[in-house]
């Protein structure tokens, strides 16, 4: 369950899209220089076709970005994106490498390398991406990279590392939910169910409200002996979320 819950900080391909794998802001595009003219536009269409589903097209948009200017770090990232969303995981890997090895110091540029290399296992490498991410002083989501580094701390089992980069994360953003609901999951798994609820509750002041998030609720209740909360929590996510695998726990759980 912990991991389900903390698997939300990755924002994973989709935040391409919503900005959790941001890309870098243009320059003044009349300085510009033809070829990153060409791989901004190709960036762009690349985008606009991964989001309607037609990979093979964005594919080709975002190999002529690249190809246009081979230093253009939003290129490389849309490819690799591209590349792990259709199952090629060399491909992706060189592609995020690429976008490293093109803008270094960017914060957005190593947060993405570094969620990618704890998706895909490499979770030991991941650490220094996301500290680096810190190191730039235009870097705007700091609490992503944060709770990014204290999802893959949990995913290898170090509960300490994952307490610390998740308080970290909300030093850099106290409303950050991904950052609450993983500290919430966090401190249910310690037996700490006070502080549990205490950042679930900050969580919901947000509005957001997931299958993940009331089944945390409905568990933290549970653990307190209240019953009349607990209750409340098992109806949301069974009137609200029928078909998920939080529905379907909740369903086993009664015929135990």
């Amino acid at each position: 369950m912990i991991k389900q819950i903390l698997s939300l900080a990755f924002l994973a391909t989709a935040a391409v899209f919503s900005g959790g794998c941001a890309t870098t802001a243009s320059p003044d595009p009349e300085s510009q220089s033809p070829g990153r003219k060409a791989a901004e536009l190709n960036t762009q269409l690349g985008r606009e076709y991964m989001t309607r589903g037609q990979y093979e097209v964005a594919l080709e948009k975002l190999k002529k970005a690249v190809a246009a200017d081979r230093s253009y770090a939003p290129g490389h990232t849309m490819l690799a994106v591209l590349y792990e969303t259709i199952g090629e995981d060399d491909a992706a890997r060189r592609h995020f490498e690429a976008a490293v090895e093109a803008e270094p110091d960017n914060g957005d540029v190593n947060n993405n390398m570094g969620a990618y290399l704890c998706r895909t296992g490499r979770d030991k490498r991941a650490n220094r991406y996301f500290e680096r991410a810190l190191e730039d002083p235009f870097y705007r989501t700091p609490a992503v990279a944060m709770t990014n580094a204290g999802s893959c701390a949990l995913q290898r089992g170090d509960i300490e590392d994952a307490d610390r980069y998740l308080r970290l994360a909300l030093q850099y953003d106290p409303q950050f939910s991904d950052a609450l609901l993983n500290l919430a999951a966090l401190n249910l798994q310690q037996e700490q169910f006070l502080r549990a609820r205490a950042f679930l509750q900050r969580y919901e002041v947000s509005g957001e409200v997931t299958a993940a998030s009331l089944m945390l609720g409905y568990k933290i209740e549970k653990s307190l002996a209240n019953a009349k909360e607990a209750g409340r929590y098992r109806s949301a996510v069974l009137q609200r979320f029928p078909g998920t695998s939080e529905a379907a726990e909740l369903q086993t759980m009664e015929t135990l």
